[in-house]
């Protein structure tokens, strides 16, 4: 039997993965996108390239529109909202209107889920930001990175929360809320506390979605900064993998709604972001790729990786693709597509 799926930022970089997989296997889609971003109207002719034209309903329209939410809502088993401002910088430079997206935003998603007749599931994609700078951790430095002294399995989600940047604030406040609306309304939620997310369709940017970033500029001759010593450690999470714990929430809702989860790559799946990640991306494109190094930029921290226990434990969860397999696939889609970019 097929879900109905309102796939909020569906244009996106997640949002258009998660649309194909639907799709593909039947399930009836609305895709609810404003297409603001870069790269989502190409998205959108991919899916309908891929899928045909009538394949799925599009709304373009915006999460701070309620009205136009309640609408797409309706008759919707699964909404997953997934969209957002996503750049920390522009979040500095323009607090309000990355509030307005983030926090009003998933708040308008939530109250339109909770007036349906049939509570539709609601999967939140929050963000590791939530946890702030932890400058109480210990952090060793090593030969090609950084690792938690005391944490080898990274940061579970009982880490306090310490929301920093305006980003970090606003996802943080619809991550809470999601929460909350399981609690007060019964309303089946499930945050994911988003870790490094990267694979094909990501048109990444020097401020967000470093991983794909670094591989478009590469690709395209643009350059390539590294802001501190590249020894930052990240732990990465191939987007079918992400997926798939979207995919495990629903199926297990009865143990997931109400719950968070850390969604990222966890210990076996970490890089740090130019040590480790050039000789990757250089023995993929087979020459080496000229950089220049900047200051460190205010609150990037030196490591962050994720305890995925939780969603192992309790959704049989597992990371499938590793990161040497994931960037050779991001390569060959970037060189596969460079019209895109150029």
């Amino acid at each position: 039997m097929s879900n109905c799926y309102l796939i909020t930022g569906g244009a996106g970089f997640i949002g258009a993965n998660y649309v194909h997989r639907l799709l593909a296997r039947g399930e009836t889609v609305t895709v609810y996108d404003d297409l603001s971003r870069q790269g989502a109207a190409a998205n959108v002719a991919w899916l309908q390239e891929q899928h045909g034209r009538d394949a799925f309903r599009l709304r373009v329209a915006d999460v701070r529109d309620p009205q136009a939410l309640a609408d797409a809502m309706q008759g919707a088993d699964v909404v997953a909202h997934l969209a957002a401002q996503v750049a920390v910088t522009t979040s500095v430079s323009d607090p309000r209107t990355d509030f307005e997206i983030n926090a009003l935003g998933t708040f308008n998603v939530l109250e339109a889920a909770r007036q349906m007749e049939q509570k539709p599931i609601v999967l939140y994609a929050s963000t590791n930001k939530v946890y702030g700078g932890m400058e109480e951790t210990v952090v060793v430095e090593e030969a090609t990175r950084y690792r938690y002294r005391d944490l080898p399995q990274g940061v579970p989600e009982t880490q306090p929360l310490d929301f920093h940047s305006p980003y970090g604030c606003s996802k943080g406040t619809g991550d809470q809320y999601a929460r909350d609306y399981a609690r007060i309304y019964d309303l089946p939620t499930v945050v994911f506390r988003q870790s490094c997310i990267y694979g094909p369709r990501q048109m990444g940017v020097e401020d967000q979605g470093w991983a794909a970033w670094f591989v478009i500029a590469a690709v395209t001759g643009k350059p390539i900064t590294i802001y501190g010593d590249g020894k930052q450690v990240r732990d990465m999470l191939y987007v079918d993998d992400l997926l798939d714990l979207y995919d495990r929430a629903v199926e297990h809702i009865d143990a997931a709604a109400g719950q968070v989860y850390n969604g990222g790559g966890g210990p076996a799946h970490t890089m740090s972001v130019w040590a480790e990640f050039a000789p990757l991306l250089e023995q993929a494109l087979g020459r080496s790729v000229p950089v220049a190094y900047g200051d460190w930029r205010p609150g990037d921290q030196k490591v962050y990786v994720s305890n995925i226990r939780k969603a192992q434990r309790e959704l049989g969860w597992q990371p499938r693709v590793g990161v040497a397999e994931g960037i050779g696939r991001l390569v060959d889609w970037v060189l596969e597509n460079r019209g895109l970019f150029e």
